[in-house]
């Protein structure tokens, strides 16, 4: 077990850095540029049209004019569906990680890892919907594994298996595992619930839900994520509203902290910038999973014929999950005077360490809503983190199924549902270990194979990007040239 843990640790320092790195010698993993990379390529590719196309996308949202088209869930449920999984911990945990270690300036770097990721997953859309397939049961199926294999040639089929195979394994770990384990860790912290208790319930839920299929999920997450969203956001505001005198000094924090000044000195600090960088572009991708190649899965299912007019529909998701959602959560830190000083972890981020007396991740985030709401704060994020989590889970169930049935056909996507509720039990049930630090050395292993496989399924994605950026660019184009584009 040690050897494979530690094989697993080296194939994740090679993804995405090492731990050393994160504070003094400043490194940047191959992974992290090349999603970055791509997203600024692509974004100048197409004229930065998703940024500047950013109020007509929000007008084809709830649009009508392809309620007869083929598919089977409408562009906005495609869209809720794919949020489900991208709105969830990182939103509350994973931007208060970036603040802590990379400093306010890393908020900036938040943000413009957004604006050059909805190009990324534009991109993905317009692809998913160009080159998806019907199954034998009627169903519509797409992603990168479909338009790896249709748009690039057979030669790259074995590119498009590998996605699919790492697609299911980051699946069981990023979508079941992990955030199971997350939902019944929040729930027995704040209100003594035991872990096979919320095992049980996580996974019969879950089962209720994903065994009807993606018609099911999607008028889930059509209600869901919405609610749980604004619900969210507002107590976001409320709190932003209390420390509004804190408003200003935020923003000028992220402005100064991102480029490289210290509020306590003069000058730039070059490597107080490539931290604040390093930290905002990682917990950026991480969070609304642009490039990674997850979203496509659901919007190949969109009732839409018109594959651009989708991909418009899904770089919406990379604008709402961290533009506003994880701005929500920074400003509420920021304001709340509860961030503390830098402070160097000695393990990787998802698992970090810090000094007595300085918080990070959802600890950080309960003082911030705490300090303003008290008594109220703790159950904002305890329920946030539950509801955000759940929502991951019924997202990445339809992303590991459609990866699965690439691989071994629709017999398989039974068994596969099964897999996954008894995945979702066993994550949280594992916290009924936690004898002797059992439990630390498996939750540590959940995190690691589940960052290391998410990493993994990136490449090919990102890849068949690049090749067909050129095909993507003339669509757009034909697009927005057609005289019956309203408001192009």
């Amino acid at each position: 077990m040690d050897g494979f843990v530690q094989i697993l640790e080296t194939v994740n320092g090679l993804v995405w850095g090492s731990a050393d790195s994160l504070i003094g010698a400043i490194d940047y993993p191959p992974v992290l540029l090349l999603l970055l990379g791509t997203g600024l390529y692509l974004t100048v590719r197409l004229g930065f049209m998703p940024i500047l196309k950013i109020p007509y996308a929000f007008g084809q949202l709830f649009s009508k004019d392809h309620n007869k088209d083929e598919g089977d869930v409408s562009p906005f449920g495609a869209l809720m569906t794919a949020l489900s999984s991208t709105i969830g911990t990182g939103n509350i945990a994973g931007v208060a990680v970036a603040i802590a270690i990379g400093g306010p300036g890393a908020v900036f770097w938040m943000w413009m890892t957004a604006l050059v990721g909805m190009a990324s997953k534009f991109c993905e859309g317009v692809l998913a919907v160009k080159f998806r397939e019907v199954d034998e049961e009627g169903r519509h199926v797409g992603g990168p594994m479909y338009y790896i294999k249709n748009g690039m040639g057979s030669k790259w089929a074995w590119l498009a298996s590998l996605f699919a195979i790492f697609g299911i394994l980051a699946a069981w770990g990023t979508g079941a595992s992990i955030q199971a384990n997350s939902i019944a860790d929040a729930l027995n912290a704040n209100y003594g619930v035991a872990p096979w208790v919320s095992g049980l319930v996580l996974a019969g839920a879950a089962a209720a839900v994903i065994l009807g299929g993606i018609s099911r999920i999607a008028a889930v997450a059509e209600k869901l994520v919405p609610a749980m969203a604004i619900g969210y956001l507002v107590a976001g505001i409320i709190v932003v509203a209390i420390n509004a005198p804190e408003v200003p000094n935020a923003f000028m924090r992220i402005i100064t902290n991102a480029f490289g000044f210290r509020e306590a000195s003069t000058g730039i600090t070059v490597g107080l910038l490539l931290l604040a960088m390093q930290k905002g572009v990682a917990r950026g991708i991480f969070s609304n999973e642009a490039g990674q190649g997850s979203a496509p899965i659901a919007h190949a299912a969109a009732r839409n014929n018109d594959p651009v007019n989708q991909g418009i529909v899904a770089m919406l998701g990379t604008f709402i999950d961290t533009i506003v959602v994880c701005s929500i959560t920074a400003f509420v830190i920021l304001t709340s005077g509860m961030i503390p000083e830098m402070c160097e972890p000695f393990v990787r981020p998802d698992l970090v360490m810090l000094p007595e007396g300085c918080e990070t991740g959802a600890p950080l985030t309960v003082m911030a809503f705490e300090q303003a709401l008290p008594g109220i704060g703790s159950h904002i994020v305890a329920i946030g983190l539950a509801v955000f989590g759940f929502t991951t889970i019924l997202g990445w169930s339809y992303y590991g199924e459609r990866c699965c049935e690439y691989l071994f056909g629709v017999k398989s996507i039974f068994a596969f549902k099964i897999s996954w509720i008894v995945v979702v039990f066993g994550g949280a049930f594992v916290l009924m270990l936690e004898e002797g630090g059992a439990v630390t050395d498996v939750v540590s292993l959940f995190w690691l194979l589940a960052d290391t496989l998410t990493g993994l399924m990136a490449a090919p994605n990102l890849v068949a990007l690049l090749v067909m950026s050129p095909l993507v660019a003339a669509m757009t184009k034909a697009y927005f040239d057609r005289k019956d584009t309203p408001d192009a």
